[in-house]
């Protein structure tokens, strides 16, 4: 019973209690038991983390890292994520990781970023361990290393996080820090997919698409595209349009097409701007329209789209 659990945790709370004042934070902030209130969750949060307890440390340099309860502060944030870090939470030596790494209420200093996420990830803390594979993959505060990048992501991704299954798979499929792989490459990309990661998604319906480490599914790569349009992922969004436009994997749509062209155009794909107004100039799925057709050709053209360039000057003629 929440409300009940919100009772005894109050009055240990009231009592000076460091694990009930976090907890009694927890539940106002979740509003597990009590109303919701992001304010007295921070009430809380500070009078366990005044008292030295570092999770509460953690929880209350978050709510000022995201202005929860709080106006948003992250210099603030940075403090207290540090007072919890230089006790050993794991989650704090991440987040500090990150302001070091992206400058958050911190001077930006790469290589301390990467002492942040390895103290957290030696801990077995998996966002910490992708973020470090991460560093080691462009070289951020440490000498580029492919194989290390591997060896992190592999990590993070045998503990079920997405991000990493996903930059595991990616490294498979290119060959980078292990031998190249497309089925190794699909297995990863799949368990990210399913948890709901959009790149993966896309990624695995072009492996359905093309064959690659899978066999060639087209019904399977346009579900695929699907699932990651639908949470707005680009390439996915135009990718989809094409199955619509040819028929490939889905009953042929042209109406549909130009709909899933029209979501990747608007976030600014050029390919996906170009294919827009080709519909216009054709009336394909749309009402032929070449003021239209050109107003879309000119976006693309504007990222350097060469075929959109031609058109352009044909429609002009």
């Amino acid at each position: 019973d929440a409300a009940q659990a919100v009772s005894w945790y109050r009055k240990a709370a009231q009592q000076g209690d460091v694990d009930a004042q976090n907890n009694l934070g927890v539940c106002y902030e979740s509003g597990a038991g009590v109303p919701k209130d992001t304010a007295q969750a921070v009430v809380w949060y500070r009078k366990a983390a005044e008292q030295g307890l570092a999770r509460a440390q953690c929880n209350l340099g978050i709510c000022y890292d995201d202005g929860t309860g709080v106006p948003q502060d992250t210099a603030q944030a940075a403090a207290w994520y540090r007072k919890a870090a230089e006790q050993g939470f794991a989650r704090a030596q991440c987040n500090l990781g990150y302001c070091c790494e992206s400058g958050t209420g911190v001077e930006k200093d790469p290589a301390q970023a990467v002492v942040w996420y390895r103290k957290a990830a030696e801990q077995g803390f998996a966002r910490a361990q992708n973020n470090l594979g991460v560093c080691y993959r462009d070289g951020t505060g440490v000498p580029k290393d492919p194989a290390q990048a591997v060896d992190w992501y592999r990590k993070a991704a045998e503990q079920g996080y997405a991000t990493a299954q996903y930059n595991l798979g990616v490294c498979y499929k290119n060959g980078k820090g292990v031998p190249k792989d497309a089925a190794q490459a699909v297995v990863w990309y799949r368990k990210a997919a399913e948890q709901g990661y959009a790149d993966a998604q896309c990624n695995l319906g072009y492996c359905y698409e093309t064959g690659a480490g899978v066999p060639k599914d087209l019904a399977q790569a346009a579900r695929w595209y699907r699932k990651a349009a639908e949470q707005g992922q680009t390439i996915a969004q135009y990718n989809l349009g094409i199955c619509y436009k040819n028929g490939t994997g889905v009953p042929k749509d042209t109406a549909q097409a130009a709909a899933w062209y029209r979501r990747a155009a608007n976030q600014g794909d050029a390919d996906a701007q170009y294919s827009l107004g080709r519909l216009y100039e054709n009336g394909t799925g749309v009402p032929k329209d070449t003021a239209q057709a050109a107003a879309w050709y000119r976006k693309a053209a504007d990222q350097g789209h060469a075929n959109a360039k031609q058109r352009l000057e044909t429609l002009k003629n």
